[in-house]
């Protein structure tokens, strides 16, 4: 196979590590007949690009690493020949063998050309030149549920371990504290995306002990929210506001806290009902009402107990504003369902699973996927291009796998590295 036309090394790792190639025809640069024992631990980080891998060429067993290639050639255009890292490699598989080539310690080592059906070749770059952002979306529907499934269990699990790492960067900076982190994380869930960082700003500014020391005045724990969140510098003609500003100026003194800056919050091109203003008021109800949240949290059995917590509402003062001193209709500001599922997904779900997988408590994280079961998926752009493939979207378990795949593999078409469009090359 001479022409690599548009074939990368990715590629030819997938052929590799899956092997799809011609094992009839699979020969070293002397003629001798390879044999795959294993293909070996495929390595994503510098050095050779599988570890540990086993072959027999004629009797003899070869233990070591393997190294693949366009061209044999490129073994000395990335160098290797001057790297000691390379000297364990056992075999140098290339599209095309055009050069003999040495270790950094000088010997001879071993290449062998792959061949396979150039049909796989095809199908990939079907998926690569797809204009829908969905590749495989006409296969996908015809996929094997159990091939689904369990890839979308992975995925799922690579959703949770990235969303835990910043909880996991909280644990070392709160000395373990499983309240405080949940606080500032459950903080960060109520600006959605847009206002997620001063909200996890504002709670990091005003520590969850300080608001424990109010936990039975609403009205206290607007002031120090609000001021914090640097809301009340200002000079509105309100009562409320003014009165807030009264009550922030003497806890500010007090306590010795610094707000943070303003400007940091964005009101352009969201809906008013999610206005930052009126999320925090709602936070401060949520603050208000609860007491330990995660010891709650981690003794809960059900999804309705869970969003009862969560079930919680602006003060009367937010029933006829969106903005300090800008008078509206009446409209009584309660989380929406969504807004619930999006807050416990995004704050309750991480935290079990971290702490779950801290503890090593194989109870507390089947908990955190058991609530993602028995709660009602999401609705965004994203999982409407999934029920655009004909999907089902049965719970939030399928709706964050479904966001997990989109966003790390569909949308950067890592096809060879997803199950469905492992498939999807292999059915030629």
């Amino acid at each position: 196979m001479k022409n690599s036309g548009n074939i990368s090394e990715k590629f030819l790792h997938y052929i590799w590590k899956n092997k799809l190639f011609d094992k009839e025809k699979l020969t070293d640069d002397n003629g001798n007949k390879i044999e795959v024992i294993s293909a070996g631990m495929y390595n994503t980080d510098a050095g050779p690009d599988f570890f540990s891998a086993k072959i027999k060429i004629e009797d003899t067993i070869w233990a070591g690493n393997i190294e693949i290639h366009i061209n044999s050639s490129d073994w000395y255009k990335h160098n290797h020949h001057t790297d000691k890292a390379y000297n364990n490699v056992i075999l140098q598989v290339a599209l095309n063998c055009d050069r003999e080539i040495l270790s950094q310690d000088n010997k001879k080592i071993l290449s062998a050309e792959l061949k396979f059906d150039t049909k796989l070749i095809k199908k990939h770059s079907e998926l690569l030149e797809e204009k829908e952002e969905i590749p495989c979306k006409h296969f996908i529907a015809k996929t094997d549920t159990f091939l689904l499934n369990s890839w979308l269990s992975s995925v799922l699990i690579e959703r949770a371990e990235q969303k835990t790492k910043s909880a996991k960067l909280l644990l070392e900076q709160k000395n373990n504290n499983w309240e405080d982190i949940l606080y500032i994380i459950t903080a960060k869930s109520f600006g959605f995306k847009i206002n997620s960082l001063p909200f996890e700003m504002l709670a990091k500014s005003l520590p969850l002990i300080t608001l424990a020391k109010h936990k039975n005045n609403r009205f206290q724990i607007e002031s120090l929210l609000f001021g914090q969140a640097g809301m009340l510098d200002d000079n509105i003609p309100d009562d409320y506001y003014l009165k807030l500003k009264k009550e922030y100026k003497f806890l500010k003194s007090k306590y010795k806290l610094k707000p943070i800056e303003a400007h940091l919050w964005k009101f352009l091109r969201i809906r008013p009902s999610n206005f930052p203003t009126v999320r925090i008021s709602q936070f401060a109800d949520l603050i208000y009402k609860t007491s330990h949240l995660f010891s709650k949290i981690t003794e809960i059995k059900n999804v309705s107990e869970l969003e009862k917590i969560f079930s919680i509402k602006a003060s009367k003062y937010w029933d006829t504003h969106y903005k300090f001193g800008v008078e509206t209709r009446f409209k009584c500001k309660k989380t929406g369902k969504s807004a619930i599922n999006s807050i416990i997904i995004n704050s309750v779900i991480p935290v079990l699973f971290l702490y779950g997988k801290e503890k090593d408590n194989t109870e507390i994280t089947e908990k955190a996927v058991f609530f993602l079961e028995n709660m009602k998926p999401e609705k965004n752009n994203i999982t409407k291009k999934w029920e655009n493939t004909g999907l089902k979207i049965k719970n939030a378990y399928f709706s964050q796998s479904l966001i997990q795949l989109y966003n790390e593999y569909c949308s950067k078409k890592r096809c060879l590295e997803c199950r469905i469009g492992y498939k999807y090359i292999q059915n030629t």
